[in-house]
């Protein structure tokens, strides 16, 4: 299964990022296939943190707007919604400790060790950062 950072969903809902349109592409094919993909639930928060700040964009997304384009993912039938469950505070203890995160990193961490409590094969992200989480494969799609 294929995961989404929060950075491909920014870029595929922002039509003034330059990444838009290969951003958007990526994630409309994942959404209208039949193969399973997933977004975890901190992508989906931070996503909305971050489209809606005024000091990131300028005009921000409206919070409706951005609620909107949540619902529109929702709406795939072969979407995962990844959440911590039974299980997630080993993958992140594990994660954390072998890479030596801190401070912000851990949100990384945190979302690497969703995708590999839930089996995730591969993380879609523009974000290097994320290569340092062993046993997770990761991609940046915009690259080709």
């Amino acid at each position: 299964m294929i995961a989404v950072d929060t950075n491909l969903l920014v870029y595929a809902h922002r039509e003034d990022s330059p990444w838009h349109e290969a951003a958007y592409g990526c994630i409309a094919e994942l959404a209208q296939g039949r193969a399973p993909w997933a977004i975890p639930w901190p992508c989906i928060h931070e996503f909305l943190a971050i489209a809606t700040h005024p000091r990131i964009y300028d005009p921000p997304t409206p919070l409706r707007q951005a609620m909107v384009q949540v619902e529109a993912w929702l709406e795939s039938p072969s979407l995962a919604l990844l959440a911590e469950t039974d299980g997630y505070w080993k993958e992140l203890r594990n994660l954390a400790g072998t890479a030596k995160v801190t401070g912000a990193q851990i949100h990384d961490a945190r979302i690497a060790g969703i995708c590999r409590h839930h089996g995730v094969k591969e993380l879609w992200t523009a974000d290097r950062d994320f290569g340092r989480y062993a046993g997770l494969k990761v991609r940046n799609p915009l690259i080709k």
